[in-house]
């Protein structure tokens, strides 16, 4: 049972039919980069920003399609489907063994380019 926002209620169900898209399509896209590591030997900054671009784009979709679903508050959906995706995605880096105490730069500057990403891709919807 979907509900619709002209009702005024969320579909948590759509949305989190989008977010698990957004990881399948970070997986087949690290794959893809994984894929040219092991052929081409790219250099670690190649594969950073690679990675990087990765998370921005899925997010982007993310965003992307909330936007387009819920046509209210677009950027806001995008933020959110972003939020959403950096949340799980360091949930999953602490259970992996990333201490959770520990927040570096890294982990900022990736919850500023999901969230960002994922905003953008709502805007643009």
């Amino acid at each position: 049972m979907e509900q619709t926002t002209e009702q005024g209620n969320i579909p948590v169900l759509f949305l989190l039919k989008t977010l698990l898209f957004s990881y399948i399509l970070t997986g087949a896209l690290l794959a893809v980069l994984a894929f040219l590591l092991y052929k081409l030997g790219l250099k670690e900054s190649v594969v950073s920003i690679a990675i990087i671009a990765i998370y921005v784009a899925a997010t982007f979709f993310a965003g992307f399609v909330a936007g387009k679903k819920l046509r209210n508050r677009r950027f806001l959906w995008g933020l959110l489907m972003g939020s959403a995706y950096f949340i799980v995605l360091a949930g999953i880096s602490m259970v992996l063994g990333e201490p959770a105490g520990q927040l570096g730069d890294s982990t900022i500057t990736t919850l500023v380019l999901c969230t960002a990403g994922g905003m953008l891709g709502g805007m643009l919807s």
